[in-house]
């Protein structure tokens, strides 16, 4: 595990107004490296995350790597097979689901992911794809 890994999980493990959604976690511990302000990023991240406040939208954790993806990555062109690649690898390592409420198996039964992990595995990707 990676100090980036540790710092995104601590960040949405804390509680109350110091707490981050899997989204803003992952996002904000990119802030330096995307040159952004983190109170920035922890705004823009606000509504991505339990999977867009329902469950029934993409992992919080994925659209923050994909948000990091395109601050580190983009120069104008297209960076649509980076953002492909990332969605598949992040797929694959949770479980073969990109939903939030997929991952978290509701209606199955089966966790897939837990929210530590997703946000875990969204910082490995970003990390291995864009530093």
């Amino acid at each position: 595990m990676t100090v980036k890994q540790d710092k995104a999980v601590e960040l949405k493990q804390r509680t109350g107004d110091s707490h981050y959604n899997c989204c803003q976690a992952v996002a904000c511990v990119f802030a330096d490296e995307a040159g952004v302000n983190e109170d920035t990023l922890r705004k823009l991240g606000a509504g991505f995350g339990l999977g867009m406040g329902t469950m029934e939208g993409t992992c919080g954790a994925l659209c923050g790597a994909q948000m990091v993806l395109g601050l580190m990555k983009y120069n104008g062109k297209p960076i649509r097979n980076d953002a492909a690649d990332l969605y598949r690898e992040f797929k694959e390592k949770c479980g073969g689901a990109a939903i939030c409420r997929e991952i978290k198996g509701v209606g199955t039964g089966k966790m897939l992911c837990s929210c530590d992990d997703c946000v875990r595995n969204a910082v490995e990707i970003v990390e291995a794809r864009v530093l």
